[in-house]
């Protein structure tokens, strides 16, 4: 029997508000710190199924969530594309070469040797995983949408305004559209591998969403994710997509209206009356708790979370964070959250 999670994807709407957090399998636990210390570099880690199913399965095992969430990244689909990728320590991602002007693109881009292989590990990671999960516990495959990655692709590496992509796309736009169109591609042939493998919803992560204008957004974010959601559907029907497009602000309705993802995922910046006065009606959502909320956990996270849930009390709603949780989120915070949700 499906869980209360995929339920509510699915347009059902449960007594009981399911939820996951974002980054759920992570640093702020101390089973994954001594893991990764073992396994070595992220990378590795990721790659390395058998650790990967255990990572996922962490958070899971000890606070009983309603969903675990691939451990993996992003920037898999670029590393499968070609570019050599790697993390610097206290740094973040390095992918080489960067595509930072239209040659690149038409150039090296092209002849970047493709590795899908990367891809098969991470297939191992979510098998595994399913064998791990009670029925009740929804399986959630991964990927980064076609913009937030192509942000770090053109850059090399994180950005702290996605200039560098942003600048490429005013300056040659059709260079621009030819490296989302890779990534569209590839994004479909991983998501859907990771459904065949076991995944029962999918979400697209659209970390840098926030960064573009309306026309822009339209192109880059609105354009690319109705095309891979449709892909999707057309190619596992029943699957739900969750679209997460953090930062778009007041663009989020003709996101949730445009792209076909059946469920929105909304970050903290967002008021959640206001997003439900927009969307439509019995549209599922996801979210939207502050991080530093539940890092900071007091009268205000009891507030807040009262808050969310009145806000969705009328649609299909998992509850989750705004973002990814914080690393140095204290556990009884979690737990205490956790508790407060299924007290009612």
């Amino acid at each position: 029997m499906p869980g209360p999670l995929l339920d509510n994807l699915l347009g059902m709407r449960t007594e009981r508000r399911p939820v996951w957090l974002m980054r759920q399998a992570g640093r702020y636990l101390p089973e994954y710190r001594a893991l990764r210390a073992e396994k070595g570099g992220f990378l590795e880690l990721v790659y390395d199924s058998e650790a990967a199913a255990e990572v996922t399965v962490q958070p899971i095992r000890r606070f009983g969530f309603d969903g675990a969430i691939l451990f993996s990244d992003i920037l898999i689909v670029p590393h499968a594309l070609g570019q050599d990728l790697w993390f610097e320590a206290g740094e973040g991602p390095r992918l080489a070469p960067p595509l930072k002007d239209a040659a690149l693109v038409d150039g090296t881009w092209q002849q970047l040797e493709r590795a899908f292989h990367h891809f098969d590990p991470v297939y191992e990671t979510v098998r595994r995983t399913c064998d791990m999960l009670s029925d009740d516990v929804t399986m959630l495959g991964f990927a980064g949408s076609p913009w937030t990655v192509a942000t770090y692709m053109v850059a090399g590496a994180g950005s702290k305004d996605q200039g560098a992509a942003r600048s490429l796309a005013w300056r040659d736009p059709g260079a621009f559209q030819l490296l989302i169109d890779g990534i569209e591609a590839a994004t479909v042939e991983y998501l859907i591998g990771q459904i065949d493998a076991g995944a029962e919803a999918v979400q697209l992560f659209d970390s840098w969403a926030g960064s573009l204008s309306p026309a822009q957004f339209e192109r880059w974010v609105i354009a690319p994710n109705a095309r891979l959601a449709a892909a999707i559907h057309a190619g596992r029907p029943g699957i739900p997509v969750i679209g997460f497009p953090k930062g778009a602000g007041a663009k989020l309705p003709a996101y949730a209206r445009e792209t076909g993802v059946d469920a929105l995922g909304i970050d903290e910046t967002q008021d959640c009356a206001w997003i439900d006065a927009q969307l439509p009606p019995g549209m599922p959502v996801q979210g939207n708790l502050d991080p530093m909320l539940l890092l900071a956990g007091g009268p205000a996270l009891d507030g807040a979370v009262d808050t969310i849930l009145a806000a969705f009390a009328n649609r299909p709603h998992v509850f989750n964070l705004g973002h990814g949780i914080d690393k140095e989120t204290p556990i009884p915070h979690v737990e205490y959250l956790l508790a407060k949700l299924r007290a009612g």
